[in-house]
């Protein structure tokens, strides 16, 4: 061989090692692609658990859906991208639902999902592996006046849009104070923490009353998970992580908590509801069981969703049903994202605190709308 293509093949190699390799490392270190919701056509006869569902359950909450609609005229197009559907479309889907929720058949509602929707895998670029997480809603003890036990403030919103507004640790070093924002006060400030991670809860007044609170506004600052602070620090195993968990370290690290809880600088403002509650970020009241939290920036709410993962507090057993898409929550985000209302109560509450599933679902879309 000469000496020349020796030399060249040579170099060949030395700048496939030094440039090769370097691509190679560029691409490992390359950001993930964007998120985007891709949806894979599916059947009824292939969703999991489907033909053994109680699907006559699932159609209160959709009819709560169905009732905001009546006000809205029916050009009004609803959903987001791609998944656009008109109000008078809906109607339709409404009616139909209404009739299968009258029926004395059991099969009626089943026939109906089959007959008016079609399934579809929700994929984030094609994989359909998910978060499932849960939450509740809080019961806190209150007073309208502050006094010696009632000390913590819950605000409605500040007037104006200067937004962003105060962070948590400016608002809980008083930022607010003396406004008139007040709304009423709580007896415990990590209670108050996770009305505001729940977005809404029952507060017992002194005289006996129940003061039922919901989502206003949020203080426009990124939310951050304490949890994960604490798995950094050691304080909670991340095997043991929950959100009993996080309340039992705070409760017993009252020295500490309340700069934990600055850590995130989120802050939620409320207002009293008057009857059915809480109310989602659809505007409908959230029915235990059936109300699932999304990113609406992918999916749109209103619609029915095939759920397929576990029971958060028995993990070997499949937890699989409709639910409908009607709220938001500033840690839900994502294609295949969701967050399952469980209702009001220490049953809730535990499995709301316990929910980090892996799952997955299939979005119902109607029939004569877009599929991708």
């Amino acid at each position: 061989m000469a000496y020349r293509t020796i030399v060249a093949k040579t170099r060949f190699i030395l700048r496939f090692a030094l440039f090769g390799f370097s691509a190679i490392a560029v691409a490992a270190c390359a950001p993930p692609p964007p998120q985007k919701l891709i949806l894979q056509p599916a059947a009824f006869s292939g969703l999991p658990g489907w033909t053994a569902g109680t699907h006559a359950d699932a159609l209160p909450a959709l009819g709560k859906s169905c009732d905001r609609l009546k006000s809205m005229p029916d050009r009004r197009a609803l959903g987001v991208g791609e998944l656009i559907a008109t109000v008078a479309e809906r109607r339709a889907l409404c009616a139909a639902a209404a009739l299968a929720a009258a029926s004395a058949d059991r099969g009626a509602a089943r026939l109906y999902f089959e007959t008016w929707f079609k399934p579809y895998l929700a994929t984030d670029n094609g994989d359909s592996d998910g978060l499932f997480t849960g939450y509740y809603e809080a019961e806190l003890r209150g007073a309208w006046t502050r006094n010696g036990r009632y000390r913590v403030p819950v605000y409605r919103p500040p007037d104006g849009r200067s937004i962003p507004y105060p962070t948590r640790s400016e608002i809980d070093a008083g930022a607010l104070a003396g406004k008139g924002l007040e709304l009423l006060w709580v007896d415990d400030a990590v209670d108050a923490f996770f009305l505001h991670v729940q977005g809404s809860g029952r507060v017992v007044m002194e005289d006996g009353q129940v003061v039922r609170l919901g989502f206003a506004g949020r203080n426009g600052h990124s939310y951050v998970a304490i949890g994960r602070e604490l798995i950094e620090r050691g304080a909670i195993p991340r095997e043991r992580m929950s959100m009993q968990a996080i309340r039992a370290w705070l409760k017993d690290n009252p020295g500490q908590a309340s700069k934990v809880m600055a850590l995130n600088p989120s802050f939620i403002f409320f207002r009293v509801i008057d009857g059915e509650g809480p109310i989602g970020a659809e505007g409908v009241p959230l029915t235990p069981g059936r109300s699932l939290a999304v990113d609406s920036t992918f999916v749109p709410l209103g619609l029915p969703i095939w759920l397929d993962t576990t029971d958060p507090l028995n993990p070997e057993h499949p937890l699989r049903r409709l639910v409908v898409t009607q709220d938001t929550g500033s840690a839900i985000k994502g294609p295949v994202r969701g967050d399952l209302f469980w209702g009001f109560g220490e049953t809730a509450a535990a499995k709301a605190g316990a929910m980090k599933q892996q799952g997955r679902y299939f979005i119902l879309l109607p029939r004569k709308a877009p599929a991708s």
